[in-house]
């Protein structure tokens, strides 16, 4: 019975304003969301296919590949909150953790990587201040977008070496 309760907090499922509860409105927004993501990557690639130069294409697939992943995210997200609704597990369902056999091995290099995620953020901003004229600021721009993915990849890590401390 104490689940019961513990799901109704969690997903605040006693407020149910116009019929939807707020897990189901925070669902719908995110299939809306996946839907855009869809048609912004399609835009996206045929956009790409048109560019003539070869450094224009780069940046447009640096782009798409991104926007793939953004797409991926929510998916997951999407199944997940679908799973959680339906009490199913469907393809891409994040809750719950397939880590049990990796935690003692991932716990042991979280901290490494975060390590050199950090070094590598260092180094990149040197490098975007050393290279910053080059290429009307070309050079600048990748390597700043490379110093935010690994800003992004220092959160997930921390995440990791936190979920695996249980």
């Amino acid at each position: 019975m104490e689940e019961i309760a513990d799901m109704n907090a969690i997903f605040n499922l006693t407020n149910l304003p116009e019929g939807l509860s707020p897990v189901e409105k925070l669902l719908n927004a995110f299939e809306a969301h996946e839907s855009q993501e869809e048609k912004s990557l399609e835009y996206y690639r045929s956009l790409m296919d048109c560019m003539p130069k070869q450094s224009t294409r780069f940046l447009m697939q640096l782009i798409v590949s991104d926007e793939e992943k953004h797409r991926a995210v929510m998916h997951a997200m999407v199944a997940t909150l679908k799973g959680s609704l339906t009490w199913t597990k469907p393809a891409g369902f994040l809750e719950g953790s397939d880590l049990a056999g990796l935690n003692d091995r991932l716990r042991e290099t979280t901290e490494e990587f975060i390590r050199l995620e950090k070094q590598g953020i260092t180094e990149y901003k040197a490098l975007a201040k050393e290279s910053s004229g080059y290429y009307h600021g070309l050079f600048k721009i990748l390597l700043d977008s490379m110093i935010r993915d690994s800003e992004k990849h220092v959160e997930l890590l921390k995440f990791l070496k936190e979920t695996t401390k249980a």
